[in-house]
């Protein structure tokens, strides 16, 4: 999703103090900047942060990773979360959002950081044969998730194109994800405990669109 530049973006979250603008530095050592030994789950691509915002008020026993590259989007998450934090009387200090490009994830995650599930929603497809590579379900990507990801670690996986939910299907298997459920019609058939429905969803749901999910497991 393209979105407009907001020149207010970047010094409010430079003054956020769940925002991290140099992750590299805290590689492995996640479990001390959360203070506690919670479990943490990791979204790549939160966008405006609907999702995370909600996921996380509600899961205050989980520590919660957000990770999009553009400041516009993450100006708009940090937003987001304060206003639902605020909502329910509470301080969000189980989350943190940064900018970086998940394709270098590997630079700000190690197998100190123990992640325990990995949220992926409505990513970029990459129709085109040559630009495959770069989504974020490819056997390229999940190998690198891997290195951070515990034993039995999962990720859960929502999009809206068949043609993406049906690659992944082989891209998980390929690198030794073992598939736990999955559904091409998540609103019928529901496959996880409570389903938070993104922007997109809604807005492909609205188009008459099925939606696709599947929870991976790390064997």
């Amino acid at each position: 999703m393209r979105i407009r530049f907001k020149k207010w973006a970047r010094p409010e979250l430079e003054a956020s103090k769940f925002y991290i603008d140099n992750p590299e530095e805290i590689k492995g050592k996640w479990k001390e900047k959360f203070k506690n030994k919670n479990p943490i789950h990791l979204e790549l691509g939160c966008g405006k942060g609907q999702f995370i915002s909600q996921l996380a008020v509600e899961n205050q026993n989980i520590n919660y990773i957000a990770i999009d590259l553009v400041d516009a989007m993450l100006g708009l998450a940090k937003r987001n979360i304060e206003t639902i934090y605020k909502e329910h009387n509470i301080e969000p200090e189980n989350i943190y959002l940064t900018r970086f490009d998940i394709e270098r994830i590997f630079l700000i995650l190690d197998k100190n950081d123990e992640i325990e599930r990995i949220y992926i929603n409505f990513c970029n497809p990459w129709p085109k044969g040559k630009h495959r590579k770069k989504r974020l379900t490819h056997t390229r990507q999940l190998e690198k998730y891997k290195e951070f990801l515990i034993p039995n670690g999962e990720v859960y996986f929502k999009t809206d194109d068949d043609d993406l939910f049906n690659a992944s299907l082989n891209y998980f298997e390929e690198s030794g994800f073992e598939i736990v459920c999955k559904t091409y019609d998540l609103h019928n058939q529901p496959i996880f405990e409570k389903n938070i429905e993104t922007e997109h969803e809604k807005m492909f749901s609205e188009q008459g669109i099925k939606i696709k999910a599947l929870i991976a497991r790390l064997k």
